[in-house]
């Protein structure tokens, strides 16, 4: 479903930048041979209300109406906030939780760990390299080799 996600990303970017809203992500999942779920997710700064989620609801269904992405099949259109455990994606992302702790899984390991908690101290405006320390240690590692990155989370 690329070519959906990727027509309804170029579409609604400019119309959530207007509004100060940053768009995270574009899914879209079948739930049947005539239906479908198109999820937008959303964030900004101080965090998305359900305002916020009705205001872009309403701002981009007419245009999504118009654009069709789905070549006529029926779909649910959802506005969501992408949650607290959600994987880091963006630069905005990164740059948000410098400073605090985070759960990284790598797809090869470092120093002989696949998955840790460390603390991100940095990463570089290309989204290349993210700067993490561990214990202590201070490591670079490429933004390629992280499977999953995301706030630790305590009550």
């Amino acid at each position: 479903m690329p070519k959906i996600c990727d027509s309804v990303q170029a579409l609604i970017t400019p119309i959530l930048e207007k509004m100060n809203i940053e768009l995270v992500e574009v899914e879209y999942k079948k739930r049947g041979e005539n239906d479908g779920s198109l999820t937008i997710y959303i964030d900004k700064d101080g965090g998305v209300s359900l305002d916020d989620c009705e205001a872009v609801h309403n701002a981009i269904d007419a245009p999504l109406d118009e654009l069709d992405p789905t070549a006529g099949k029926p779909y649910t259109l959802n506005v969501s906030s992408p949650g607290l455990d959600r994987p880091f994606r963006t630069l905005r992302d990164y740059r948000k939780h410098l400073g605090e702790e985070i759960e990284i899984s790598l797809y090869k390991p470092v120093d002989g760990k696949k998955k840790f908690e460390a603390v991100l101290e940095d990463v570089d405006d290309a989204l290349t390299v993210a700067t993490v320390s561990i214990d202590g240690k201070t490591i670079q590692l490429n933004i390629k080799e992280i499977a999953l990155a995301r706030a630790v989370i305590k009550f």
